[in-house]
């Protein structure tokens, strides 16, 4: 529990200063247009609050106790460089924008993943396993991206997915350094949230959760493992995949195919309360939790 505490230490520690340094330097969301309309009220909500959860794994690196924190540093470092271009440097230098174009995104992360995937131990260099390392790393990069913005649900969603991943990666204190660094967070994300994570923050988070999948699934040895990952990765899915599809829809049949992406919106396009939302997801994520570790249970 060592690691827990030291990134539980180092992100509460950093969480009022780094919370009063966005409102100071006007650091603020800005809400898309497409987004429904019950969103539009956290326009100007102070945003770039992950970067608590990212000094608190840094910290927590700085001692290593996992044989893969080259590569755990790499994925933070680099994606939390991207999540500043896109939530800080983009928007002041180029005023109107709201960040990085997707390509320009998905480019960089694959300079950052293939690089820290070629340094994880359990790929051995293997240019398959660096490949699904990486593949593993953008897809939860991006789907955990998506999943801020309501009061809450990043922090709760990863807080549950790095406990269920403990039970998984048998021998990672990384689960713990994730788990440590985002309760801090959580305090001034519960709703009425102060501040949201931002692309400096779910960026990285979602990278490492990632590379803890692809280690979950590696170490299980068998297909059950890698149906327990995929389990427990059900709220990232249904959250990412309908994205493409919709925009694919729009593009080649002018119509929607799901009233709104991600689905988390379509709820509260539906009228449902913000906290219910927030719950339902929650709750779900916990079952992919529990299901997770009962079908992983001989891998622990």
């Amino acid at each position: 529990m060592v690691p827990f505490w030291i990134a539980f230490g180092a992100a509460g520690l950093a969480a009022y200063p780094v919370y009063r340094t966005l409102i100071r330097t006007n650091t603020r969301q800005t809400v898309s247009e497409f987004a429904p309309e019950s969103h539009q009220k956290k326009q100007g909500t102070p945003t770039m609050g992950g970067l608590i959860v990212v000094i608190g794994l840094l910290v927590a690196l700085a001692y290593p106790s996992d044989s893969a924190w080259i590569s755990w540093l790499v994925l933070v470092v680099g994606m939390a460089a991207i999540g500043f271009l896109d939530d800080w440097v983009v928007p002041r230098r180029w005023p109107g924008k709201r960040g990085l174009g997707w390509k320009q995104k998905l480019a960089m992360q694959v300079v950052v993943a293939v690089p820290a995937a070629y340094l994880f131990p359990l790929t051995r260099q293997d240019p398959l396993h660096v490949g699904l390392f990486a593949l593993a790393v953008l897809f939860t990069a991006n789907a955990y991206n998506f999943v801020d913005g309501l009061d809450g649900l990043a922090g709760s969603i990863g807080l549950l997915l790095a406990l269920g991943l403990g039970s998984l990666a048998a021998g990672s204190s990384m689960t713990a350094v994730m788990a440590g660094a985002l309760v801090p967070f959580l305090v001034l994300n519960a709703p009425p949230a102060k501040v949201f994570m931002g692309d400096v923050g779910s960026l990285p988070i979602g990278a490492v959760l990632g590379g803890l999948g692809y280690a979950s699934a590696v170490l299980a040895g068998d297909a059950s493992g890698v149906v327990a990952v995929v389990v427990l990765a059900l709220v990232l899915i249904i959250e990412l995949v309908p994205v493409p599809l919709q925009i694919f829809w729009v593009k080649v049949f002018k119509k929607r195919l799901f009233p709104y992406t991600p689905i988390h919106h379509a709820f509260e396009k539906a009228g449902w309360p913000e906290s219910r939302v927030v719950w339902l997801f929650a709750i779900a994520q916990a079952v992919c939790v529990a299901g997770a570790w009962t079908l992983g249970w001989r891998t622990v």
